[in-house]
């Protein structure tokens, strides 16, 4: 299998993560994707250039990290991120979305980052900024809510992925000042996945 990804992408490093706590790195080729680039032959293997994009065994394409790190997961038969919700198991889809959130305004605030100085958006530069301190109050809230201390899973890595970036790369380290979130993450820290996969 081939994993396109882009080394600063919170959302391929989410599925480069699996692959490393699924013990795949024999079986999953990870390979660097040119996007945002005119003319990339990647725009060939996935058109809509976005990564991660994942090409299977049989060669059938699919992007979305969500829908690739579910796929890594299963493949032994036995998820260990992805745990089997019950229809009435909201608390843990809510706590995956809000993860989400946190990363998407963390990846606006970066590439915002990455424009000229003169094209920058002071108002779009300010909400991200502002959310992210939201959803980082809100996880500092949570960091001692069962399922923040359950073993890890999709949500876990986001929040983790979310926080690091934010941190070398977006507004700042959002666990300062929030004691429970700066502990927690600690233990996330930890993860074999998390050094193998830290920002270039």
């Amino acid at each position: 299998m081939k994993l396109y990804v882009t080394y600063g992408s919170p959302y391929a490093r989410l599925a480069r993560m699996v692959v490393v706590e699924k013990g795949l790195e024999r079986r999953v080729e990870v390979l660097e994707a040119k996007t945002r680039t005119a003319g990339s032959p990647y725009y060939e293997i996935n058109p809509s250039g976005r990564v991660p994009y994942l090409v299977d065994d049989a060669g059938i394409g699919m992007e979305d990290s969500q829908l690739i790190c579910a796929y890594l997961d299963s493949l032994d038969g036995k998820p260990r991120f992805h745990r089997p919700l019950r229809e009435s198991d909201w608390a843990y889809r809510r706590l995956e979305a809000n993860a989400r959130s946190m990363c998407e305004g963390i990846c606006v605030w970066v590439r915002e980052m990455t424009r000229p100085e003169s094209e920058r958006s002071p108002t779009l530069l300010a909400h991200e900024v502002a959310r992210s301190e939201r959803m980082a109050d809100l996880f500092e809230a949570r960091a001692r809510d069962p399922l923040m201390e359950a073993e890890p899973a999709m949500a876990h890595l986001t929040v983790a992925v979310s926080l690091d970036m934010a941190r070398k790369r977006g507004p700042g380290d959002l666990t300062n000042g929030r004691p429970q979130l700066a502990a927690w993450m600690r233990r996330m820290s930890d993860l074999p996945a998390m050094r193998a996969t830290a920002l270039p």
